[in-house]
């Protein structure tokens, strides 16, 4: 392990590095669910997309892994796919597009062959590099709020409104409670340092969910 990842050059060991792993999966799991119920929505079979939002987060992470030796997991963009979903399947289906999902993912096909061919010339490499840091990481903090979005949503801490279009959810619903005692374990936990605390958070949770 050491000599293919360089453990102790880069200060960490296989323990940090499996619950490092393990608590990554469990955070990011939630793809495997949205990404199929957002993009079934334009038309597309549910469980073929669920085998291909696998196949592609394992094949992509593994190849982080093993041939940058990157500690970074990949999966499908969730600002891409609602872009997909929302912003070109749903105004294609509304001009009477029969099938609105296959004509996008012959756009997709186009730009990734066009994103290969930049990144060849390296031409994409000084198009991100130009981009100002701070729209970098407005961008990233936009994209964690819209995952944080989708995961009170799911588990009923808001919900819609006709007036303010998000409004608090029912304290009643078990789901409620156990999303907020979930994020209490982990705050505590991580107040204490106890290492793994979004891991041992997590499991926690679960745990009293199928309790409950």
């Amino acid at each position: 392990m050491d000599k293919i990842f360089k453990l102790k050059e880069n200060k960490t060991t296989v323990k940090t590095e499996i619950i490092a792993g393990v608590t990554t999966f469990l955070a990011m799991a939630y793809i495997l669910a949205v990404n199929p119920g957002m993009l079934a929505e334009t038309g597309m079979d549910k469980a073929a997309v669920f085998t291909a939002t696998a196949l592609s987060a394992c094949v992509a992470s593994l190849v982080m892994g093993f041939g940058a030796n990157y500690p970074i997991a990949l999966a499908s963009g969730m600002g891409l796919n609602a872009y997909f979903a929302y912003s070109v399947c749903g105004p294609l289906a509304a001009a009477g597009v029969a099938d609105p999902w296959k004509v996008a993912l012959t756009a997709v096909l186009v730009e990734g062959i066009i994103f290969i061919i930049l990144s060849a010339f390296k031409f994409r490499e000084a198009l991100v590099n130009s981009i100002p840091k701070n729209l970098k990481l407005g961008i990233t903090a936009g994209i964690g709020l819209f995952i944080t979005i989708v995961g009170l949503k799911g588990a009923g801490v808001v919900v819609a409104s006709s007036s303010t279009l998000v409004d608090m959810g029912s304290f009643a619903r078990p789901e409620f409670v156990l999303a907020c005692v979930g994020i209490l374990i982990i705050a505590v936990m991580m107040h204490f340092k106890v290492k793994g605390a979004i891991l041992w958070g997590i499991l926690i949770t679960w745990v009293l969910g199928i309790g409950a």
